[in-house]
């Protein structure tokens, strides 16, 4: 009972600082690599889509719609709009120290946020990434899964082309978001907590690293260089998705190390010019696979809800 009781306080204490932090870095409403870097990771995974898509999704036309809805969820954080906003503000992080907490990650959004409301606390402080990405995912699963038997029964597939394109560019920040180590962590604007290592406190860090640094310094042959093969995704997506967003998070001290190198102010420095072009390649490799693999998985059938009922 005393360690549970402990370990509820631990949990309050650490969403006291986050929200702190939270509150702060609301009125920047900083954004995962800005509109430049959303643009180059939906851009540079659409035009390495290998030659088994279907030829529409590598299109200009489809590469210029999806490379313009890189930011697209940022647009929905407007002041202007104040009840959309709030809702899918959470969509763009996971503070995973926060979600650990409370056990395993759930495959069911709904079933994490009963976790999050029996423990007294919030979803929109802990974040709900990995749940957005996810469901997008399978509504551009769904889409191609529709494309293909439209393109059986010799229908127009106009319509369901422009979902598709939709949905691919709507995953694409998501995935972005994945990719950049500050919207995983506690730590994402000003370290929190014991700082032995002197790292910064103020609520610069983020916006700085993401949107001015990245705009100035980092095109696309920085990042095409730094993608890897283009593979299938095997196993349970969010599974995947999760070991994606795991692997993001360690390298949140190397954010504030090249920081605290003075790595984003100006044109910062060779080492923080080569990390960020690999994390945006990290998010754009990411994309592209994910997408691919949505292809080659509309292709099985649909499980029958009543098998073993």
């Amino acid at each position: 009972m005393l360690a549970k009781l402990i370990r509820l306080i631990s949990i309050q204490l650490i969403l006291a600082m986050a929200a702190t932090s939270y509150l702060v870095l609301l009125p920047s409403l900083a954004h995962a690599w800005g509109n430049e870097g959303h643009k180059l990771v939906n851009k540079l995974a659409t035009e390495a889509l290998p030659a088994d898509i279907p030829a529409f999704l590598r299109s200009q036309p489809a590469i210029d719609e999806i490379e313009y809805l890189g930011p697209e969820p940022d647009r929905w954080r407007s002041p202007a709009e104040p009840e959309l906003s709030a809702a899918q503000a959470p969509e763009h992080f996971i503070d995973l120290e926060l979600a650990d907490a409370l056990g395993p990650l759930p495959h069911n959004r709904l079933d994490f946020e009963a976790k999050v409301f029996a423990a007294n606390q919030r979803p929109e402080k802990i974040g709900l990434q990995p749940w957005a990405a996810d469901e997008v995912w399978e509504r551009l699963k769904a889409a191609m899964r529709q494309y293909r038997e439209m393109k059986v029964a010799s229908q127009d597939t106009t319509q369901v082309e422009q979902a598709i394109i939709f949905y691919a560019g709507w995953l694409g920040h998501y995935v972005g978001d994945g990719s950049q180590p500050l919207h995983v962590t506690v730590q994402y604007n000003g370290w929190t907590g014991p700082n032995p290592n002197g790292y910064t406190t103020a609520h610069q860090i983020h916006y700085q690293f993401e949107s001015p640094f990245v705009a100035a310094n980092i095109h696309a042959p920085d990042i095409q260089a730094k993608m890897t093969p283009v593979k299938v995704i095997d196993g349970d997506l969010f599974d995947a998705y999760v070991m994606y967003l795991r692997h993001t998070a360690t390298y949140v001290e190397k954010v504030y190390q090249l920081e605290k190198a003075v790595g984003f102010v100006g044109a910062g420095t060779p080492e923080s010019r080569e990390f960020t072009a690999e994390r945006l390649a990290a998010g754009a490799s990411m994309l592209r696979d994910m997408i691919y693999t949505a292809w080659l998985d509309s292709a099985q059938p649909v499980p029958d809800p009543y098998a073993g009922k």
